[in-house]
């Protein structure tokens, strides 16, 4: 589903959405879910979330291909939280068990930057413009 319906549903507008930027993140990470959605479909991957029931930690989208090849992929608006989000993806990372699933393919931050790079950490950081078939 398009995520704009819903912001446009509710009557949020540009105006809205930055001045509730909790708000607009979370349409944020449904715009880049339902684009992740579309350009993995030919692929055969599904989409999915991650969540620590014992400490709440969590990722955003963990994409898997039908190999068993999998990303686990966080969504920030500002490139200012792709810190955060990196350390949270590493942390899930040590947690999986890596012998029932293997080693994650990818760990991605995207985010509303411009810019895209690969930390020291191996974790990579793209912007949602970025993302395409």
């Amino acid at each position: 589903m398009d995520p704009s319906l819903g912001a446009s549903a509710l009557g949020l507008g540009v105006d809205e959405l930055s001045k509730d930027l909790e708000a607009a993140g979370l349409h944020f990470e449904s715009l880049v879910a339902r684009d992740l959605r579309v350009y993995s479909q030919p692929l055969g991957a599904a989409l999915s979330s991650w969540r620590d029931s014992r400490t709440g930690a969590q990722i955003d989208i963990v994409l898997e291909l039908p190999d068993g090849t999998w990303a686990g992929i966080e969504v920030k608006l500002g490139e200012n939280a792709a810190d955060e989000a990196a350390a949270s993806l590493l942390r899930m990372a040590d947690k999986i068990d890596h012998d029932r699933h293997g080693e994650p393919a990818a760990l991605i931050v995207i985010t509303g930057g411009r810019y895209s790079y690969k930390r020291a950490d191996g974790v990579c950081v793209v912007p949602i413009t970025a993302l395409g078939p």
